[in-house]
């Protein structure tokens, strides 16, 4: 199955220069990429799961871009701040002259983002099918200035990037959960979705601690995690939570885990995330995690540690999250064999709940 708006765009004689790299912003593990000359292909792709998938299909794939570029097809993400920013740096990296395609479906907001591109640069009338559109314009030096991507400052001492989670402050689950450790922490500990590592930096001001590696799928946000967190005792690990296996078990976990991967809740991928944090620790290791109280974990943190108790926050029980420490995981080997995970999405930053 083709892709419903590219293989319509490249039905044009003029679509992509006979010769040179085509860059492939963003495209997730589910993009179908059979129209375009696989041999001249690029991906760039920050996400830990789409890019090794996109790896492992034979696609030239990297966290950042190379320049230059022939041509490229920017596929949309949700967060507008981020799309502005693979826009601008598309009409960088891109000749002079070379086309930006642009696809994108409605509900990521495609309509908006051509429009604010039509104030700027001319641009092609749009192709629209499957609830999508697609359309071009010419690569531009400096044609996007003040789109570029700019760090922000969540907060003193914590720099973020448009599109990570929660790029605007510290999330409340997270300074729930924080609220809720104890004075004295075990010595090796991990931050799984560790996101731009203010947990882990709260973490790291406890007693105990030796070593801690914040383990993060989101390229950039491993790059601000690593800014936000220069403890010699912490190592910042781009890698997929659900397939990471460290080189010695933890003594203690915490994390925040995500239940997003589109607009749909996927309960399923929270519960993938505690499976994978339970075969991470030692069989005397230890579990913090925070999560909304009408996702069903309780069962499946039932089935992965002896003893799972709600912890209440100083503040008082809250209604929306709950605080959660299981101890002592059951050897997987004893556990009922879980139902397996949909392939994800790339991460969109405003489904997820932030971190």
């Amino acid at each position: 199955m083709t892709h419903p708006r590219l293989s319509l765009a490249l039905d044009a004689p003029d679509a992509l220069p006979a010769a040179g790299r085509i860059a492939l912003f963003r495209p997730t593990a589910q993009t179908d990429l059979s129209d375009l000359p696989a041999g001249r292909l690029h991906a760039v792709q920050g996400f830990r799961p789409d890019f090794d998938a996109l790896t492992a299909r034979g696609i030239d794939t990297a966290p950042e871009a190379e320049c230059p570029y022939a041509a490229a097809v920017v596929f949309l993400p949700r967060s507008k701040a981020e799309a502005r920013a693979l826009l601008a740096l598309a009409c960088e990296t891109v000749v002079p002259g070379g086309p930006v395609w642009v696809d994108g479906l409605k509900t990521d907001g495609v309509d908006s983002v051509l429009k604010d591109l039509r104030g700027r640069l001319p641009v092609s009338d749009p192709i629209a099918k499957a609830h999508g559109k697609i359309f071009r314009f010419l690569a531009t030096p400096g044609g996007l200035a003040g789109w570029e991507a700019q760090p922000l400052e969540a907060l003193p001492g914590f720099v973020t990037m448009p599109g990570v989670f929660s790029a605007d402050g510290v999330d409340r689950g997270s300074a729930l959960l924080a609220a809720c450790l104890p004075e004295a922490l075990p010595a090796r500990m991990a931050d799984i979705g560790a996101g731009w590592g203010w947990l882990a930096a709260q973490v790291l001001a406890h007693r105990g601690v030796e070593s801690l590696d914040l383990v993060e799928a989101e390229y950039a946000a491993c790059e601000c995690a690593k800014q936000n967190v220069q403890d010699p005792r912490a190592r910042v690990l781009w890698a997929d939570a659900l397939t990471f296996r460290p080189e010695n078990r933890y003594s203690a976990v915490v994390m925040n885990p995500p239940f997003h991967m589109s607009r749909n809740a996927d309960p399923a991928l929270g519960q993938a995330f505690i499976r994978a944090a339970a075969g991470m620790l030692s069989l005397s290791g230890t579990l913090w995690m925070v999560a909304n109280r009408h996702l069903p974990y309780e069962d499946v943190l039932r089935a992965c540690f002896h003893e799972v108790e709600e912890i209440t926050p100083p503040t008082g029980r809250d209604g929306a999250f709950r605080i959660v420490r299981a101890e002592r995981p059951i050897p997987q080997s004893r556990q009922k064999a879980p139902e397996p995970v949909a392939p994800r999405r790339a991460a969109r930053h405003s489904a997820r709940r932030p971190r």
